[in-house]
């Protein structure tokens, strides 16, 4: 049985396509897929994989994880699935973290090696979405104020947004983390409306059941709705401004060199990514290969856009 890991990120629609494997769940089982997700991941299934603070030692609770995981592998056995996903974006990291660090999950690389322990080795592939950094960032801080965090002020917006980093690093760091095991990567514009799609490319498997998310789950309210959710929570909220659009918290050349950094990402990836991960693009999952050929791996669409290259 292969073992997939769907690590997210966070804010790329995981909530959705959760929704759609639980939706799906006897269809797909029929398909021989099973999967585990928050609603079983996360009532204690998975503690200690990470050692939880104030627990007991670190390898005790390692221990305790690995016989609650090999005792529910047994388990499935009698279903004969060829396939199990287990989707938790958490695995990954915490957003808070990112935010408090201002980097794409820093801690990516160890968390997922202790994943690959936990599963006694067995993990044969990682699925992690990817998203424009702007993106990210700016769902990221929506969700953090909607929960009670404090709008964040100019320094820390231009420090996010000054900090370079890209999804490149975090993909190196899962593939030095995780050596023998598959990663594939997922732009979030081309599945987020299509968890079908992205589970036949995480597993490969084909004719699943369509299934479409005509309203995202969890998604960004406008800065009309913020303003109130967030007045609720006791955040002062003059920092916002008034308006009933989306909240861009950066500014436009912010938002074009962190598109710009999104752009080398994806460039890396179509080129190959040093034999480090795949890229899956849903225009593209019908031909042999993830990767486009060599003729198409030139930077940029090709379509005569001029590169948004800054100084």
């Amino acid at each position: 049985m292969e073992i997939i890991l769907h690590v997210g990120t966070h804010r790329t629609g995981t909530t959705g396509f959760q929704a759609y494997l639980r939706a799906q769940a006897p269809r797909l089982e029929y398909r021989r897929i099973g999967f585990w997700e928050p609603t079983r991941t996360r009532k204690g299934l998975l503690s200690g994989i990470v050692p939880v603070p104030g627990g007991p030692d670190p390898a005790e609770q390692m221990r305790a994880a690995r016989q609650r995981i090999e005792f529910e592998l047994m388990r499935t056995r009698h279903k004969r699935l060829a396939r199990l996903v287990v989707s938790d974006e958490n695995m990954l990291g915490m957003p808070r973290q990112n935010l408090r660090e201002r980097r794409l999950y820093p801690e990516a690389g160890e968390r997922l090696a202790r994943y690959l322990r936990a599963f006694n080795g067995r993990v044969t592939r990682v699925a992690l979405s990817i998203r424009p950094q702007d993106e990210y960032w700016r769902s990221l801080l929506t969700l953090a104020v909607i929960r009670g965090r404090a709008v964040p002020g100019r320094a820390e917006i231009a420090a996010l947004a000054q900090s370079g980093q890209g999804w490149r690093g975090v993909i190196e760091a899962l593939a030095q983390a995780l050596p023998g095991v598959e990663i594939r990567v997922f732009p979030h514009a081309d599945f987020v409306a299509r968890p079908d799609r992205l589970l036949m490319g995480m597993t490969g498997a084909p004719a699943l059941p369509a299934g479409a998310m005509r309203t995202p789950v969890n998604a960004s309210p406008g800065l009309e709705k913020l303003r109130k959710i967030a007045a609720l929570r006791g955040v002062d909220v003059t920092a916002l401004p008034r308006a009933r659009t989306r909240w861009e918290p950066f500014g436009e050349i912010q938002a074009r060199v962190m598109r710009e950094a999104y752009e080398d990402d994806l460039f890396w990836l179509r080129a190959g990514a040093d034999g480090k991960a795949t890229l899956i693009e849903e225009n593209r999952m019908e031909e042999r290969g993830a990767n486009p050929a060599a003729i198409q791996k030139a930077r940029g669409h090709g379509n005569g856009i001029e590169e948004r290259r800054l100084a």
